[in-house]
């Protein structure tokens, strides 16, 4: 099963902390980053997301990235 995100996260540096604390909490999951433009106008600029696995807890990774203080949608 794959599932797709769009963030809010800014740059890479910011989307290789993000993925470490998604590891470090769903280690089951391969999950990848990439900055599609520069975050200005969240969601029409936007960073996405993606995550493999067996089954996603989906809401589970939104609500993670809340807490750590990044919007996130699928």
């Amino acid at each position: 099963m794959i599932e797709v995100f769009t963030t809010n996260t800014p740059n890479q540096m910011s989307g290789n902390q993000m993925i470490k604390s998604l590891k470090m909490s769903f280690s089951e999951l391969q999950i990848d980053f990439g900055i599609e433009t520069p975050i200005a106008n969240y969601p029409c600029d936007h960073s996405i997301l993606r995550v493999e696995g067996a089954t996603i807890d989906a809401q589970g990774i939104i609500s993670h990235l809340n807490k750590k203080g990044y919007l996130c949608h699928i």
